[in-house]
């Protein structure tokens, strides 16, 4: 019996592994060929560079991809759709889920409708045309927030509702205002929900590509996303700088991954028994 359990163990492990060094094949093809010259790239094989190591390729990419641009644009309008998102997010779910009345309720629900709902790309541009916020960071900044807010106010309501009721009585009770109440006895508390939708909501707007295709213009305002296109529209026989510009956009991306994985987890199972 435990010799059947030792290699049932040993094949689950197996199998794992097999899966897992399939799930990195992509990955590891655009590393080696990033790292080799334009006539070993264009095989586009697992093969190893061979030396010397063609570092120069990311240089080339940075200065003729503008990556430094686009860079600090995905940072502006990703941590402005992440405060923006956590925040309004976090407010609304506390106050539905605390005033359980009928109108709370629907709008809850008219909320959370907004994770199924499909985008009117036509619509939007109207609306972004009357306000006045078409081609600009802050209208692509607010159009982010939109769209990550349903999902974020539903994973954050699912976690305050676990909240015992009586810390928001003795707060009042001590003195607390609404503001004080939320912000400095509440909003502690939903730690591993505010890091999970933080992680999730700057990797979705990171890797949004349709809405700053539609909504910004002018490339000096492009994300890493849209560089990374007009970049392989320009250099697509160079699969050396092609594979080493994919690998620079990816890098912030799998950083935040990597730093907050365990927040995802924790925070995503905590608020999923009650919603």
């Amino acid at each position: 019996m435990k010799v059947k359990k030792t290699l049932f163990s040993i094949i689950r492990n197996l199998i794992a592994w097999i899966f897992s060094a399939i799930c990195l094949i992509p990955l590891l093809l655009i590393l080696f060929n990033a790292l080799k010259d334009k006539k070993a790239a264009s095989k586009m094989n697992l093969f190893l560079p061979e030396f010397p190591i063609q570092w120069s390729n990311f240089a080339t990419v940075i200065e003729k991809g503008k990556l430094v641009t686009s860079f600090l644009n995905s940072l502006i309008y990703s941590a402005g759709s992440v405060v923006l998102c956590v925040l309004l997010a976090a407010l609304a779910a506390y106050v539905l889920s605390r005033n359980q009345t009928r109108l709370n309720k629907f709008l809850y629900m008219f909320i959370v409708l907004g994770i199924t709902l499909p985008i009117n790309y036509v619509a939007l541009t109207k609306v972004l045309q009357f306000l006045h916020l078409n081609n600009t960071a802050v209208g692509i900044i607010l159009l982010y927030t939109a769209m990550q807010l349903p999902f974020m106010t539903f994973l954050i309501h699912g976690f305050v509702a676990k909240v015992p009721v009586e810390l928001d009585e003795a707060a009042v009770v001590d003195g607390c205002g609404p503001v004080q109440l939320f912000f400095l006895i509440i909003f502690p508390m939903l730690k591993p929900a505010v890091a999970t939708a933080t992680v999730l909501t700057f990797l979705n707007t990171w890797n949004e590509f349709v809405s700053p295709l539609y909504f910004l213009n002018r490339s000096e305002q492009w994300p890493m996303t849209l560089s990374v296109y007009n970049f392989f529209g320009m250099y697509f026989k160079d699969w050396n700088l092609v594979c080493a510009d994919i690998l620079l956009t990816s890098l912030p991306v799998l950083i935040v991954y990597l730093l907050g994985q365990k927040y995802i987890v924790s925070g995503m199972t905590a608020g999923a028994v009650k919603g």
